[in-house]
């Protein structure tokens, strides 16, 4: 019973239904197939806003080819410690962007306050001895299953433009977010000044298909370069582009996103206080001591071991096609948990 990763996950039947109606007869390739053309526009409906969309085949490139787009060699991107980007792309945003440097920071939960990003802002030097600072990237959900409400968003949006840094958003469960908060995708995006988003759907049931959104068409720049430069310009992009296309039109990005949601709260309801972080999404943060561990992987669960070896702490990932009698299982096991140390509480 694999609670691992929804990387884990297979493609979902709308996705793979859409690949096999795209794999036919010979069509213009790098992008100049009737389908990649349609993302800008089916985008801009999806958001509310005009945008420019750009597939790739992972997030990792998605993040880094926009943040490279929005740092200089010389500049800082600040980012919550526990960022994917810090700790899980092997330097990536620095490599793509030919220098740039993380400025992280910390936060409750995985967020960055607005007053904790505004002293760091404050307290960098400017001069020309140092990093300039570029970028602000935030990531919905964050790397520890919690959301940030439109007014946190606008609120960090408006002190990085005040001092002419530019915003990103991690989305790879953007979707995730949306159904929690019950809210447009736009208002979680370009109207609390998102300048860019990395539009995750790997995850959520697609196959290898990311995309880079920029709601501010004049910030594309080089960025078509760089992702040729980067090897993201697939030469039979159709095929990403229809996952995209089936993923919004479909409804599957929110339908999938709903039900791991509403499963990953049975499992925190289930765990009570050994919750460490509000679910917000579909990861659920316990405390289980090592004996718990242990016990719950001899019942057959998988999952990753969270923070330092001797935390006692597991994180657990619902996915969208995770079976009902799993997570019943799961809640049944947690519930019958031998009591230890209490944890604190969300």
């Amino acid at each position: 019973m694999r609670f691992l990763s929804d990387n884990t996950a297979p493609a979902a039947p709308e996705i793979l239904a859409a690949l096999e109606q795209v794999n036919h007869d010979r069509v213009h390739a790098y992008g100049d197939d009737e389908w990649t053309q349609r993302l800008d526009t089916r985008f801009s409906e999806h958001f509310g806003a005009a945008v420019r969309v750009f597939p790739v085949a992972t997030g990792t490139a998605a993040n880094s080819l926009a943040l490279a787009t929005l740092a200089p060699p010389y500049g800082a991107i600040f980012a919550h410690q526990d960022a994917h980007i810090a700790v899980d792309e092997c330097g990536a945003p620095g490599f793509f962007s030919g220098g740039a440097q993380l400025a992280l920071l910390p936060g409750e939960h995985g967020r960055i306050s607005p007053e904790t990003f505004a002293a760091a802002l404050t307290a960098h030097r400017q001069d020309v001895h140092t990093v300039q600072p570029a970028a602000l990237s935030l990531t919905q959900a964050t790397e520890l299953g919690t959301a940030y409400r439109p007014q946190e968003l606008r609120r960090l949006a408006d002190f990085a433009h005040a001092r002419g840094l530019k915003v990103h958003m991690d989305g790879a469960r953007f979707a995730n977010v949306v159904a929690t908060l019950g809210c447009h995708p736009g208002d979680i995006t370009w109207r609390c000044g998102i300048d860019v988003l990395s539009f995750g759907a790997t995850k959520n049931g697609a196959l290898a298909a990311e995309a880079v959104v920029f709601f501010d068409p004049h910030l594309v720049r080089d960025f078509e370069l760089r992702r040729k430069r980067a090897g993201h310009l697939l030469s039979k992009s159709r095929f990403i582009a229809a996952q995209l296309l089936a993923y919004l039109e479909s409804g599957v990005w929110l339908r999938n996103a709903h039900r791991a949601n509403e499963l990953a709260q049975r499992v925190a309801q289930a765990a009570g206080t050994r919750v460490r972080h509000p679910v917000e999404a579909n990861e659920i943060f316990l405390h289980l001591g090592d004996a718990g561990r242990t016990r719950l992987r001899a019942a057959g669960f998988e999952f990753y071991d969270w923070g330092p070896a001797t935390s006692g702490e597991a994180r657990l990932v619902v996915s969208w096609d995770q079976p009902e009698a799993e997570v019943t299982a799961l809640c049944s096991a947690l519930r019958n948990l031998p009591v230890t140390a209490p944890a604190v509480p969300p």
